[in-house]
Parts: structure tokens; sequence; C-alpha cells
């Protein structure tokens, strides 16, 4: 289960968010660029879709029409775990 990038409140990452969408908890906006799968601090503009225009505020609901729930909607530590034994499982030498 996925969750709101400022509180944490479990989202469905498969559910539309809205522009106007907001977190029931913390009642911050969801449509940003925070908590969408293409933000990438470390990339051209923060955001890893070429084609995206320059947001402002990176906190506050925008129209992109690129958002997608994904990398800031965290999964759990539990699930977060699960995935990285299996990784390590994977690649692990014998």
């Amino acid at each position: 289960m996925a969750g709101c990038s400022f509180c944490g409140q479990p989202m469905d990452p498969m559910a539309k968010i809205g522009f106007r969408e907001t977190c029931p908890k913390c009642h911050r906006d969801l449509h940003t660029c925070k908590n969408c799968r293409f933000h990438d601090p470390s990339a051209h503009n923060q955001c890893r879709e070429p084609q995206s225009e320059t947001v402002s505020d990176r906190e506050r609901a925008n129209f992109c029409t690129w958002f997608s729930p994904g990398s800031s909607f965290q999964k759990s530590s539990k699930e977060a775990d699960v995935i990285k034994k299996k990784l390590e499982d994977l690649f692990r030498k014998k």
C-alpha cells in the first residue's frame, strides 16, 4: 500500500488523483510533483518526463498531465524489506 508523501496516509496507487484532490488526513494536495513517479530531484527540471513543463512549487497542486502516483507514494517498510531480501537473494554470489 502506498501513502501520501507528506504524512504517510495510505493511498491506492492505482486510484485516479484529480488536480484538486487532497489527502484525507493532512489535507495537503496530492496532485503534486512530490507524489509523482516521474519526480527526481537529480534530473533536469526535477522530472524524468522530458516533455513536462517547469513547475515552480513541487509541493503544491499543479496541472501536469504527466502526473502518475509513483515513487513518492512510498511502499511500506515491510514491503520494501521483502523486495530488498529478494534482490539480495537473486544477486548473491555462490
